[in-house]
């Protein structure tokens, strides 16, 4: 595989970090972000192969990040992969699963994650 631009976007900077440190030592290169407003900034300046991006975050949350990506035709091509906590917190938060089938995003990983499973759905995807 060509190595690849992957952008990580999650506001747990250990999770990043773990993250990043794998992608990396797969051959990938990474970027990172912090928040959903980030991530779309990172994402202006260079166009990634695959984006990894939480859901529950500050400022823009992964579901409206990954909605506005899916119904931009510059973007809409860009496989991602949401990074879930929510199935656990759906009866403390706003967030719902329907929420998640809107996006039309192209794979979902539980937290905690397993990094091996991660790699395997980002090789399936690139």
């Amino acid at each position: 595989m060509d190595k690849k631009y992957i952008l990580v976007v999650d506001d747990d900077p250990d999770l990043v970090e773990t993250v990043s440190m794998m992608l990396e030592s797969k051959g990938c290169e990474v970027g990172q972000a912090y928040d959903g407003i980030e991530g779309e900034e990172s994402i202006k300046k260079r166009r990634p192969d695959l984006i990894i991006l939480d859901i529950m975050m500050p400022r823009k949350d992964g579901y409206v990040l990954c909605a506005e990506l899916k119904a931009d035709e510059k973007t809409r091509d860009i496989p991602v992969v949401l990074l879930t906590a929510v199935g656990e917190a759906v009866p403390t938060t706003t967030y719902t699963h329907a929420d998640g089938m809107a996006t039309e995003a192209d794979d979902y990983i539980a937290k905690p994650i397993d990094t091996e499973g991660l790699w395997e759905v980002v090789t399936a995807l690139l």
